[in-house]
């Protein structure tokens, strides 16, 4: 059993993480205690690995940057935007999975994923490719508030709960996967009424990470996923060019989505509810390559590069020389470089809106 003031040297243990040297400079007076993640593959730091689903990368040559014995399970080659983001604040290195088995009291204390590769925002989503869906990631999250209070109680428990910041990242694998692929969906609605139901199913869930004392909530929108190598191949023709018609569909749930998120900041007391665009920073380096130092813009790193993601790219599929050219690791998900690249635009706009 926990001694009676154990929380007070955890709690020390956090205010040190905080302390470490920012990469980006936090307003005055501010402090970001913890960093939590919700969404799909983009921050699931290794959830799906204690899944039957077969969305999971928990083998070579995902990871093969980052610096670990073995591969957790993030859907990359090293570090993904939880992370990233994570260290700039000052948090910690890596943001760990929920699930990690080998978790610990302090690993809570300064955040966790609770993301899943193949969810999104349209429940049936998670469900086709038996993910988390958002609803569950939620049921983790009461079940993490439940360990921090005994933790370090009530009082420290809500400081961090509504000190954190909470990154929401999902929606392209509703695009991607359940409309434009599968296309179940397509039978009950057009896009129109698509991106109406993904923004009132996201609408919904920052409601709840609200009731459950989130303040600080940065929500993502779509990226072009028209331009992803795998839609390329599907949807680009012979040429594979980028599909209009699905980075059109990403361009009305974002515009949708940051609408209603704007909304949402103005009734939700004391609450910075921020959406975030990454569809143009995305674009901007697909469109603009060598300004960034890339080169390869319409393939991933691994294997061919134009459909392997997941349980297709593996240590036999051989990876490109020189991953940090390519803005694709796999035909779904960018670079860690690409990442990075892109995580110091994404603060360096919003951290201020966040405070």
């Amino acid at each position: 059993m926990m001694r009676k003031d154990s929380w007070w040297w955890i709690w020390v243990g956090v205010m040190v993480h905080v302390k470490v040297s920012c990469g980006v400079k936090l307003p005055a007076n501010v402090t970001v205690p913890a960093v939590m993640a919700f969404g799909d593959s983009i921050v699931d730091q290794g959830n799906n690995n204690m899944l039957k689903t077969l969305v999971k990368c928990n083998f070579p040559p995902y990871g093969k940057d980052l610096n670990q014995p073995l591969p957790t399970g993030r859907f990359g080659n090293g570090k993904t935007p939880a992370d990233f983001i994570a260290e700039e604040v000052g948090v910690k290195e890596l943001i760990p999975a929920y699930l990690d088995p080998n978790l610990k009291i302090q690993d809570l204390l300064s955040g966790v994923s609770f993301a899943s590769g193949g969810c999104g925002f349209d429940p049936q989503t998670a469900h086709i490719v038996s993910a988390i869906s958002l609803s569950d990631q939620l049921k983790y999250f009461k079940e993490y508030i439940g360990k921090l209070k005994a933790a370090v109680g009530e009082d420290k428990s809500k400081y961090i709960l509504s000190n954190s910041l909470y990154l929401v990242v999902a929606g392209s694998d509703d695009l991607a996967n359940t409309y434009f692929t599968i296309g179940l969906r397509r039978i009950q609605y057009d896009i129109a009424s698509y991106t109406d139901l993904m923004v009132s199913s996201a609408s919904s869930f920052i409601h709840e990470l609200y009731n459950l004392g989130a303040r600080r909530i940065a929500v993502f929108g779509a990226p072009p996923i028209g331009c992803l190598p795998s839609r390329r191949t599907i949807a680009g023709g012979l040429a594979r060019i980028c599909s209009d018609q699905e980075n059109q569909a990403a361009q009305l749930v974002n515009h949708k989505l940051s609408s209603t998120l704007n909304s949402l900041a103005k009734t939700l007391p004391q609450s910075r509810v921020v959406y975030v665009n990454i569809y143009d920073p995305l674009l901007n380096l697909i469109l603009h390559p060598q300004d960034y130092g890339f080169e390869v813009i319409d393939k991933g790193c691994c294997g061919t590069g134009n459909i392997e993601v997941a349980i297709l790219c593996t240590k036999y599929s051989g990876t490109c020389n020189d991953d940090s050219k390519y803005i694709f690791w796999d035909s779904y998900h960018p670079t860690e470089r690409a990442y990075k690249v892109l995580v110091d635009q994404i603060l360096s706009k919003y951290i201020n809106s966040l405070a």
